[in-house]
């Protein structure tokens, strides 16, 4: 759109008459000055990589060149709504001012694009004084040129007051401001347009980075003959889903599957966080429910951006076909019989972790015991269920159970890949992510034994705390602050606790040293806290060879030979302290007993 130029006549009578119907033609040293002025701005202009950073000292040049008192540029915002003071010049400083974009000269110019002379505001209808009543300046006659580029309007430079002569803005000052205005105008078009470039390759860097946090995080595939089996398909450079599956020592599997809320860098940075503490505090959980409940606490004391993530978490034993599952929010799994062809639905009864911390109470959430009985269960999130047919609806749970019944006789690996290719229509991209975990018993069951989850040695009195641990150096202090808690919910006091804390770490340092010979993987340490009647028994379990406990004695004192001083501490500060039958499974089982004593505040 090509801007014009108005000159409103609006001063007294008198001093119209006495203005020239024509301004006398400029000589040839103001022609030359004034295109020296127009091509040194107009290379300041498209030089500049920050407009801001120039505007200021333009609006001076401009102001000094033509005699005037202040300038000012407006910027239209966003909306279109309201022009705001970018930059100014003069005796008073107006930046950052709201104007409507409709209100007052600058407002008319914008929104007719046609520059504007007016030589006596006094007489202008559109002038408004309130930022004159604010400041204390005096407005007299005013220059204003539009900034536009094509259709786009964008804002104004206005000058004020002339300051030599007769006080009057001549139209040479207006054609040469209009002039300067679109080498402005165009010098702002290219740095918003850079800006916005600038801005999508820090997104695209965003993206490729949270995507690679992702493929970091996502375990490698499985082998053919493994019971669990995942796979994870974003709809677009970054998922918001993820699924992990864990071996244990032990022979079991923890698995889980999850949904984070959200995209982008801060969905993926909730992911990331999410999975390293779900792989972090299931070795040492007792069931997936205690597991989730300790993730939802953590997720709550430094979520800050009001997100949060459904989860599936479970562990299954291969060696009796049992999973123990707990569903935080997330969309039921589907356990499937093959024989029967039946389905059975395993719905969420917890909420989505990190929305409110201290909510499953002690015990943790809700835990779920399947015996698969050589059936499958399939964990998968709502991608699956919203990803589209070829007929162009949605897929729905009776899809799922569809593709589930379509691919049952193929092996696993290759059903986990068809089921979820089937969605995965060519040239269409998926609604959401897809990401399914498929959890096969196949009946098969080994003669070995294989050390419990937990070995329940408690009886009517119960268990106060319970912990496993890896049979590492390191986890000693995890033993030790264990071992302070059973203490505390007792209501024992600190010197009591001390010496328990110290019974208990050497146990725990003979089974490290001598049971497991100090190897890093050797195997765990179960710890159960039992109270019993007036006393506190710790019962501490490992699955390695069973030891003699016969030539373990404690040894006198006075005796400078290495060895037998652990035992000697061990039966100083407890009431009781020997060796019992271990249960099938355990290697040895060693239990401790200390009367209890009341705390002393």
């Amino acid at each position: 759109m090509e801007t014009g130029i108005v000159e409103y006549m609006t001063a007294p009578p008198a001093l119209v008459a006495a203005l020239p119907s024509q301004p006398p033609p400029l000589s040839a040293a103001e022609v030359k000055d004034h295109l020296s002025l127009i091509a040194e701005m107009m290379l300041v202009f498209s030089a500049s990589n920050s407009f801001d950073a120039v505007a200021k000292s333009a609006l001076e040049r401009i102001a000094k060149y033509v005699g005037a008192e202040a300038s000012s540029l407006f910027m239209l915002d966003d909306q279109g709504q309201a022009m705001v003071c970018t930059a100014c010049f003069g005796p008073v400083d107006i930046t950052g001012l709201r104007l409507a974009a409709t209100s007052g000269i600058v407002g008319r110019a914008v929104q007719r694009q046609e520059a504007q002379i007016v030589r006596d505001v006094r007489n202008d209808a559109d002038f408004g004084a309130v930022v004159d009543a604010k400041t204390g300046f005096t407005t007299k006659s005013i220059l204003v040129a539009p900034l536009s580029v094509g259709r786009e309007r964008l804002g104004a430079i206005e000058v004020i007051n002339k300051i030599a002569g007769d006080g009057l803005f001549s139209a040479d000052d207006l054609s040469l401001l209009h002039t300067l205005s679109r080498a402005a105008a165009l010098a702002i078009r290219n740095l918003r347009l850079t800006e916005k470039l600038v801005e999508q390759e820090r997104e695209r860097h965003e993206l490729e980075l949270a995507a690679e946090i992702q493929r970091d995080l996502l375990p490698q595939p499985s082998a053919k003959e493994f019971p669990i089996h995942g796979i994870n398909v974003p709809a677009r450079a970054v998922s918001g889903d993820f699924y992990d599956i864990m071996p244990m020592p032990d022979g079991r599997i923890w698995f889980n599957i999850a949904d984070v809320s959200g995209k982008g860098m801060n969905a993926a940075l909730l992911m990331a966080k999410t999975s390293s503490l779900f792989r972090c505090l299931a070795k040492s959980a007792e069931h997936p429910g205690q597991l989730l409940n300790a993730i939802n606490n953590e997720l709550c004391e430094t979520n800050s951006h009001g997100m949060f993530v459904t989860m599936v978490g479970g562990i299954f034993d291969p060696s009796t076909g049992i999973a123990r599952l707990t569903n935080a929010g997330h969309e039921p799994p589907l356990l499937f019989n093959l024989t029967r062809e039946s389905f059975l639905e395993i719905p969420a009864d917890a909420p989505p972790l990190g929305i409110a911390a201290g909510i499953a109470g002690p015990e943790g959430f809700p835990v779920v015991d399947l015996d698969l009985k050589g059936g499958t269960l399939y964990v998968f999130t709502d991608g699956l269920t919203e990803a589209t047919t070829f007929g162009g609806g949605m897929l729905g749970i009776d899809g799922v159970r569809a593709l589930i019944r379509d691919h049952s006789e193929e092996t696993l690996d290759l059903r986990i890949k068809n089921i979820a290719g089937a969605v995965k229509l060519p040239g269409k991209p998926l609604r959401d992510d897809l990401t399914l975990i498929i959890v096969e018993d196949n009946g098969v069951r080994t003669t070995e034994t294989k050390p419990p989850a937990v070995v329940d040695l408690s009886v009517a009195a119960g268990v106060v705390l319970r912990l496993r641990v890896p049979a590492r150096a390191d986890r000693l202090k995890m033993v030790r602050q264990a071992t302070e808690q059973a203490s505390a919910y007792c209501g024992c006091g600190p010197e009591w606790t001390l010496d328990l804390v110290m019974a208990v770490d050497e146990a725990c340092q003979n089974i490290i040293r001598h049971a497991y010979g100090g190897r890093d993987d050797a195997g765990d340490i179960v710890v159960d806290f039992v109270k019993e009647g007036d006393s506190l028994s710790v019962l501490l379990m490992d699955f390695a060879e069973p030891v003699d406990p016969s030539p373990i004695r404690s040894r006198d004192l006075n005796d400078v030979r290495p060895g037998g001083l652990g035992v000697h501490l061990i039966k100083s500060v407890t009431d009781d302290a020997r060796f019992l039958p271990p249960p099938p499974g355990v290697g040895n089982l060693f239990k401790l007993t200390k009367r209890l004593a009341p705390k002393v505040n």
